[in-house]
């Protein structure tokens, strides 16, 4: 049996255990986490500092740099989104339907764990604790496989958090960190039938890709976030600057953040006028189409077919003009991902057809895509996005790390 074949072993025989662990064990199971890492987060901080260096001796682009890095506000933020998570009601147990059929037969369907998820994603640290986090709440045991360029801060994480599992008297395999980084891992981590319930690729779109092709255990795709904003022609151009600033800047490594804007051409000067001082503060390169090209000059270049469907993760900005809401739609849902998408404008009824008919997990009106996260939404750290239909869209926090089964009550019936 290989090393992660044992690993699978392990965790599914702990997964049985944390099934029926209750809210309260699972409660200060968390509690030990956000301690232990409150506690000795400069160890934490100091597996982060190497990782942060070999990362920069390798030529990281700097907004991949601010995924990986850790910082005491951070780890702050880390730890108070577990004691959100803590908080919430524990989806396990709830029943949503019990009816009485005529034959006597009581039946209800309960909310239960998905099992044993395994998770593999990129050079984001933070992920370690909020997949755990949600996991062990919802009663999942989870498998986590992260990028090489985080690979010292996942151990430390992993390493707290498993004396966390022991010091609240659940298995320490409720949480466990593949610890080979090969590709070869990875590739056997999707063929771990019979150990995986879940698996959950959380990153590019060329990971998530790769994982969905490749995997022979479930996959539930997160993340690709190909987001455009659409400047309509009836917005407010003050507020549609603020918004696509916002949902480029404020984060461009992260999946909600903006790759396409989107403008109507009558006002399509006006705005860009508007939107590029704003751009500038981080030097946004602007790929443009032949209109807006014309009004932007020097300050942008052509845009190649490719950019339509780009999610850049960086400081750059695909703009296209369209002729009006239609065309913007139609585009929107050619080349989105299912993730999150805008409309600015003051027209209600423009905004309830875009709301409509735009095919998203997440459709805003007047309003940045970077709201898309669980703990805006209310649901706690999340497991990540997911762009898909089954089971779980969106934000995904903890009933959708739930199963169902039905129970069945009776008093000797037989068929």
């Amino acid at each position: 049996m290989t090393a992660l074949r044992e690993q699978g072993r392990l965790a599914k025989a702990a997964s049985y255990t944390l099934a029926t662990a209750g809210t309260a064990r699972k409660n200060a199971a968390l509690e030990a986490i956000a301690r232990i890492l409150t506690e000795r987060r400069d160890e934490w901080l100091a597996a982060n500092a190497e990782d942060i260096a070999a990362a920069k001796a390798a030529g990281m682009r700097p907004a991949m740099l601010d995924r990986l890095t850790l910082t005491g506000e951070r780890i702050s933020g880390i730890v108070e989104a577990v004691g959100q998570v803590v908080a919430l009601p524990d989806p396990i147990g709830k029943v949503d339907k019990m009816e009485t059929r005529p034959n006597g037969l009581i039946i209800g369907r309960r909310r239960v764990p998905l099992g044993v998820v395994a998770i593999i994603f990129e050079a984001r640290p933070n992920v370690t604790v909020d997949a755990a986090a949600l996991c062990l709440k919802s009663g999942n045991v989870c498998i986590l496989r992260g990028g090489r360029e985080a690979i010292r801060s996942n151990r430390k994480a992993a390493e707290l958090m498993r004396e966390a599992l022991q010091s609240a008297g659940l298995p320490e395999d409720c949480v466990s960190l593949v610890q080979d980084v090969s590709h070869e891992t990875a590739n056997e981590l999707m063929h771990l039938d019979g150990y995986v319930d879940v698996l959950i690729p959380r990153g590019g779109a060329g990971l998530i890709r790769a994982v969905a092709k490749e995997a022979s255990v479930p996959v539930i795709r997160t993340g690709e976030g190909v987001c455009h904003i659409y400047v309509d022609g009836e917005a407010d151009l003050d507020m549609a600057a603020e918004i696509l600033y916002n949902a480029k800047c404020s984060r461009p490594s992260v999946c909600n953040a903006a790759e396409c804007l989107l403008v109507q051409e009558d006002i399509a000067e006006a705005f860009l006028r508007k939107a590029v001082p704003l751009l500038d503060k981080h030097q946004v390169e602007l790929r443009c189409d032949e209109r807006a090209l014309a009004i932007l000059g020097d300050r942008a270049v052509p845009a190649q077919e490719s950019d339509w469907d780009a999610e850049y993760d960086d400081y750059i900005l695909a703009v296209r003009t369209v002729k009006g809401m239609e065309e913007a739609i139609d585009f929107i849902n050619a080349h989105g991902t299912g993730h999150s998408e805008a409309i600015v404008t003051t027209n209600y009824f423009k905004a309830q057809r875009f709301l409509d008919a735009v095919d998203a997990a997440a459709v805003y009106v007047n309003a940045s895509t970077r709201f898309t996260d669980g703990g805006e939404f209310g649901l706690g750290a999340e497991i990540g996005i997911s762009t898909q239909k089954m089971h779980a869209r969106g934000p995904m926090g903890l009933e959708e790390l739930t199963s169902c089964k039905y129970v069945i009550y009776g008093e000797g019936q037989v068929r």
